[in-house]
């Protein structure tokens, strides 16, 4: 069974907001989509670029780079420059905390 490691308190991430946390040695962002919290590689799969300080709209993430888009639900790239998806990771909330696990 997948190990969960907390991150952050829901209230540090609004709906709509993304930030940045470390598990393992390993950037991974957290987008806040409507109540429902997501995460995925925080390095774009195009360039050395942090998702994280992109533009979130709905449930897509731009790169502040080069304006790739993805989907954090799906890890998917939707436009170019990027065609490879970036990895996506389990999460779960549970008393206030986000919790991510790496595999």
């Amino acid at each position: 069974m997948a190990e969960f490691v907390p991150v952050a308190k829901i209230d540090q991430l609004p709906p709509g907001k993304t930030m940045c946390v470390v598990v393992d040695g390993q950037r991974i962002a957290l987008y806040n989509v409507e109540g429902t919290v997501y995460a995925t590689d925080d390095t774009c799969s195009h360039a050395e670029a942090s998702l994280s300080e992109g533009c979130l709209e709905g449930d897509v993430i731009e790169c502040p780079r080069h304006g790739a888009r993805f989907n954090v639900r799906t890890g998917q790239a939707l436009s170019l420059p990027a065609w490879a998806p970036v990895a996506t990771y389990p999460v779960k909330v549970e008393d206030g905390e986000i919790k991510v696990s790496l595999g």
